[in-house]
């Protein structure tokens, strides 16, 4: 009696610290494109700067290049979109950060290490960027 007893409080543990992590469902699903030309600023309290990301997105993969103040020429990024969120790192770790994307706007945090420096991101897709799709003439 008493093994049993054990046995199916072992199994109800397990249970309950199995539900208690993310599904891997969620941890893989991509409900985003990023795909395109984004412009927008990066600001911290020493100011604001100019960036471009164009980005191609292949599952959850993001790969592209990135223009804007304190860069020499353009750099590449690599990046990985998982649910509505991108985790992005630019060059030989130029700078990194995580955006949440909304339709054609992204918002969110990132990190220069070579300035000791945070900044507030936003961005928003260019219109009609050449890699954008084109969605139906609504007339």
């Amino acid at each position: 009696m008493t093994t049993s007893m054990g046995l199916v409080l072992f199994v109800a543990l397990g249970c309950v610290l199995g539900c208690a992590r993310p599904d891997w469902i969620d941890r893989t699903l991509v409900t985003v494109d990023v795909t395109g030309t984004w412009e927008g600023t990066a600001a911290n309290s020493q100011g604001s700067s100019w960036f471009q990301f164009t980005l191609e997105q292949e599952g959850s993969q993001v790969k592209g290049a990135v223009r804007g103040w304190a860069l020499t020429g353009t750099q590449p990024l690599v990046g990985v979109v998982s649910g509505d969120a991108l985790t992005f790192k630019v060059g030989e770790g130029r700078f990194d950060g995580e955006l949440t994307v909304a339709g054609d706007e992204m918002n969110g945090q990132a990190h220069a290490p070579y300035l000791f420096t945070r900044s507030t991101m936003q961005l928003r897709r260019v219109v009609n960027s050449p890699s954008r799709p084109v969605s139906p003439d609504p007339r």
